[in-house]
């Protein structure tokens, strides 16, 4: 018995019917209620259009309850356009840049019409936050650039957005778990399935402190077409995508695709020259189609607001100039022709460095006085250890 009495129940109808994404539902959407599209979908109503074919094989899967019992079960919800913690998924897809979009770009390119989510609000938790995506195949390299990148976006409460997956995806939902900062897990399948396996436990976490979505009804199996679809997702809903490792034909750059298409932020980290592991990062920063970047500091200066964060000073500050490469270059020729063992006087420096020695005597003062050099009599030494 065909039963859609609420919204709620024609949404979670409509979705299980009609694989998302569907440009065609999105549209009919646009135009009549939900009740009434469910309504057209299940009685195969003329009016609903080329939705008739995408709707045929599944218009009789009554599964309403069934799905809103599992959501229950695992403390999930649905949401829609209407709820409060939806993103504005309408701003993300409504710029297109000029990029080699995705194969399915034409067809995909809408949000989504509903989400299935645990945890969080999706809205407050994707507020501020960025993409970090890569290979499954993960090296020692790219587990210890996932993580510092990480690391430094903790530091000011940036969402780290992943898809879940085994690599560079588990370990950047672990690491920003790690560092308390929130993060949100895209699925390629049903909001109730843990895939990988192996990660269920990480899923349970992300879900306490950060949020799990799906756009796939309950009970719906990973499959590759479904990992492609919610790479939109994960791209849209951030402020920029970073790529740590990626190979030649790596998936996540499928997701940098999507960035670039959506007028987001592109980046990758660059990786050794000696493995084809960071190869496709490497092409894509040659072809200008990917910023270089080398921490989180570098990416919070790409996608935070003007002002926000400054690189270049924060370099300044963490690799601060030891007091030699601080000289003057005038200092430095004197310091340069200060001996290590055998004195020189004044005059013998002044000859070394080729200046004059009412100068020269003026600058040893100075290196004196920042314990460079030291005096003995007449005679000047070079102090070690500052090199």
């Amino acid at each position: 018995m065909f039963l859609c009495d609420t919204p709620e129940q024609a949404w979670v109808y409509i979705n299980r019917v009609v694989e998302p994404p569907s440009r065609n539902l999105a549209t009919l959407l646009s135009q009549h209620p939900v009740e009434k599209v469910a309504y057209g979908i299940y009685h195969q109503e003329s009016w609903i259009g080329p939705v008739l074919g995408e709707s045929a094989a599944r218009r009789d899967w009554l599964r309403q309850q069934e799905d809103l019992d599992t959501l229950a079960r695992i403390g999930a919800r649905l949401i829609t356009p209407e709820s409060t913690e939806w993103p504005d998924f309408d701003r993300a897809f409504r710029f297109f840049g000029n990029s080699d979009a995705p194969t399915t770009f034409d067809r995909e390119a809408i949000p989504p019409v509903c989400l299935w989510v645990r945890g969080r609000p999706l809205k407050e938790t994707a507020a501020q936050s960025v993409a970090v995506v890569g290979t499954r195949a993960i090296s020692p390299y790219g587990t210890q650039a996932t993580r510092k990148v990480v690391a430094d976006l903790a530091k000011h409460q940036w969402t780290i957005v992943s898809g879940g997956a085994l690599g560079v995806d588990t370990v950047a939902h672990s690491a920003a778990l790690e560092m308390h900062t929130p993060t949100i897990a895209v699925a390629a399948c049903g909001i109730d399935y843990d895939y990988p396996a192996r990660n269920a436990p990480l899923f349970h976490r992300i879900a306490q402190t950060g949020t799990v979505v799906s756009e796939f009804a309950p009970g719906t199996t990973p499959q590759r077409h479904r990992f492609l679809s919610r790479n939109r997702l994960v791209a849209a809903m951030t402020a920029g995508t970073v790529v740590v490792e990626a190979a030649f034909r790596s998936g996540a750059l499928n997701t940098l695709n999507w960035a670039e298409a959506l007028g987001k932020v592109t980046m990758a980290v660059p990786g050794p020259i000696t493995t084809a592991g960071s190869l496709g990062c490497h092409q894509r920063i040659q072809e200008n189609r990917a910023q270089l970047v080398t921490s989180g500091e570098e990416i919070r200066e790409l996608i935070g607001k003007i002002g926000e964060a400054d690189s270049g000073a924060q370099y300044e500050l963490d690799f601060a100039a030891n007091p030699v490469q601080s000289l003057s270059r005038n200092e430095l020729k004197v310091y340069d022709a200060v001996p290590v063992d055998s004195g020189h006087t004044a005059e013998d420096i002044a000859r070394d460095a080729g200046m004059r020695v009412p100068l020269v005597v003026h600058l040893l003062v100075i290196l004196e006085k920042q314990a460079l050099i030291r005096r003995e009599g007449k005679n000047w030494i070079k102090l070690l250890n500052h090199e």
